[in-house]
């Protein structure tokens, strides 16, 4: 129940209160957006960068190789290669999908959908913003260091990342630029946990909350709690770069008793298992949500699914142990954290078949949104599945390191999120601009992004299986990786075809916020009963002139009984009975 009295403030008249160091959530989300959007842009090009290393080895990259690897005449040279996937990963997982999913989702979404007029510490909100933008500027100024970027793999393992191994300061600034990031982070946590649980509307209840903000608010709460703990990891191996301290130094540990390289893996995967399911979660929220929209039925399991989503929340805080099988774990602690690991599968496969339980029977719709709630489904279906082979340590042990590894979490957190980051921009895009996208260019994009996306996954699980090493610059100097030329070439292809596949979304989305004489969109095109549709598109600076009073669930779709014809109840109308 809402306990803090919101009041409406003075809406913003200059452009740099409106749109520079805004308060509103709303502005403060689109600016996620378009970072999000530029820095996906800047991994993905790095991306082809890597695949066609891997598919043409020693041929110059196409068009822009001599701009910019003149030294190598268009090469990619080995040094470069380990910075590219060094960087590629980081921007990806934190300054692309985190931002688009938490930053954008999180803050336009919350407190439309709690029926608050603003998040609880707007100024804080702000910050986490421009904390973000000075992390994002200082990895992006690394690159122009003489000896270049971080080169350490997105993980950073010592002694990789120690002055020995990454003698620059480039991997100090991606230390720092972290570091910058994690506190960003902490405070949009902070926010999104405490107006959840203040600001929600009258009448609503948490088993009244969309999906969506389950999803949201348990994110927030992994967050609150794990990214401090990387945060603390990036500090210690930051001093042992800077002050010559030794927490991570190599063989520290036979001479003075202090230090351990292995210590910085335990730090980094007990924030690092939590975080796949920190950016996963708000894509598992919103897509149970958009599949009993577009389904004109009520999510089936409703309370199940809010309840699964918080058991694997739970879970994924003791599960870390199954990246470091390979590091001569304790065998019983290597089989706690493989039963460990296996029962997070259980409430997982609650959920995934409550979606399908949604879909059945439904009047199912097939616009844009839902299309992309449906590719994720099945991504994550090969995700989940996929990942029981690396849960369990006899796999692991032929896998780890492969790159069905790198199939799997592609698929699993790049796939899902990327699909349902989509599913959200097109579903709330009227209520953000007040118009509704090309919906025509929009089954195209997705067509187009997720045939290839198959391929270029499914590709490299293939090539994982067969015994290909994820890290190496040419993986055919061996003899026996002669045959997976070809699939690596396929692999190329795909991506290539992906990459260009997201020019179509850009067009769509460029034009109809920037064209002249565009449509407005009604208030409540999907047909939707939520509160945030109950209000003008775009959303007015105040959100809600009056708080509202809820009064039934979100998922209020389907009832014959209703009034008007209508197949949906809005949630601040008395249930009724079918």
């Amino acid at each position: 129940m809402a306990f803090v009295e919101q009041h409406i403030h003075d809406a913003p008249t200059s452009f740099w209160s409106k749109y520079i160091v805004s308060y509103d959530h709303k502005v403060i989300g689109k600016q996620f957006l378009w970072y999000g959007i530029f820095f996906l842009m800047v991994g993905g090009l790095m991306a082809l960068l890597i695949r066609w290393t891997l598919a043409y080895p020693g041929v110059p990259f196409p068009v822009i190789g001599n701009l910019l690897f003149p030294h190598t005449n268009g090469v990619v040279p080995p040094d470069t290669y380990a910075m590219l996937f060094t960087m590629h990963g980081t921007i990806m997982i934190f300054f692309a999908i985190t931002p688009i999913l938490t930053g954008f989702l999180g803050n336009f979404c919350i407190p439309l959908l709690i029926g608050a007029r603003d998040m609880i510490f707007p100024t804080l909100n702000m910050l986490s913003f421009w904390f973000a933008m000075a992390s994002g500027v200082l990895l992006l100024g690394s690159l122009c260091l003489p000896l270049g970027a971080a080169a350490g793999g997105w993980t950073s393992y010592p002694t990789l990342s120690t002055n020995l191994g990454q003698p620059g300061v480039g991997q100090t600034l991606w230390l720092l630029s972290l570091f910058l990031f994690g506190v960003s982070s902490t405070m949009g946590a902070v926010n999104y946990i405490t107006t959840v649980i203040t600001l929600r509307a009258p009448g609503m209840g948490y088993f009244k909350m969309p999906l969506t903000i389950w999803g949201l608010w348990l994110t927030a709460i992994l967050n609150a709690i794990f990214v401090p703990v990387l945060g603390a990891g990036l500090l210690l191996l930051t001093f042992d770069r800077v002050f010559g301290t030794t927490f991570f130094l190599a063989g520290a540990a036979a001479t003075s008793g202090k230090g351990d390289p292995i210590l910085f893996q335990h730090v980094f995967w007990i924030f690092g298992h939590p975080e796949v399911y920190i950016l996963i979660l708000p894509a598992w929220g919103l897509v149970s949500d958009i599949l009993a929209f577009f389904s004109r039925k009520p999510a089936f399991g409703y309370k199940m699914t809010a309840l699964s989503l918080s058991a694997i929340t739970i879970l994924s805080t003791v599960v870390y142990g199954h990246h470091m099988y390979t590091t001569q774990m304790s065998p019983l602690l290597t089989q706690s954290f493989m039963t460990l690991t296996m029962l997070i599968s259980i409430p997982s496969a609650i959920f995934f078949a409550n979606w399908l339980g949604t879909l059945w029977k439904g009047s199912i719709r097939f616009d844009s949104p839902m299309l992309f709630a449906l590719g994720v489904v099945f991504v994550f279906g090969l995700g989940g599945l996929t990942g029981l082979y690396l849960a369990s340590t006899s796999i692991d042990l032929y896998l780890h390191d492969t790159y069905f590894v790198v199939g799997h979490f592609h698929y699993t957190m790049a796939a899902s999120v990327l699909l349902g980051g989509f599913a959200g921009t097109y579903f709330w895009f009227p209520k953000m601009f007040g118009r509704m996208m090309d919906e025509r260019l929009a089954k195209i994009h997705f067509w187009a992004t997720m045939l290839p996306l198959n391929g270029i996954f499914m590709g490299m699980m293939m090539v994982g299986w067969a015994g290909m090493h994820r890290r190496l610059y040419n993986p055919f100097i061996y003899e026996f990786m002669h045959k997976l030329i070809p699939v690596n070439q396929f692999i190329t292809f795909s991506a290539v075809a992906m990459g260009l596949a997201q020019f179509i979304f850009l067009y769509n989305l460029f034009k109809t916020v920037f064209s002249k004489n565009y449509p407005a969109a009604p208030a409540n095109p999907w047909n939707v009963g939520t509160l945030e549709w109950q209000i003008p598109s775009p959303a007015p600076h105040y959100n809600f002139l009056e708080i509202p009073h809820v009064k039934c669930g979100p998922h209020e779709l389907g009832n014959p009984n209703l009034p008007d014809g209508r197949d949906f109840q809005y949630q601040t109308e008395e249930l009724v009975k079918a």
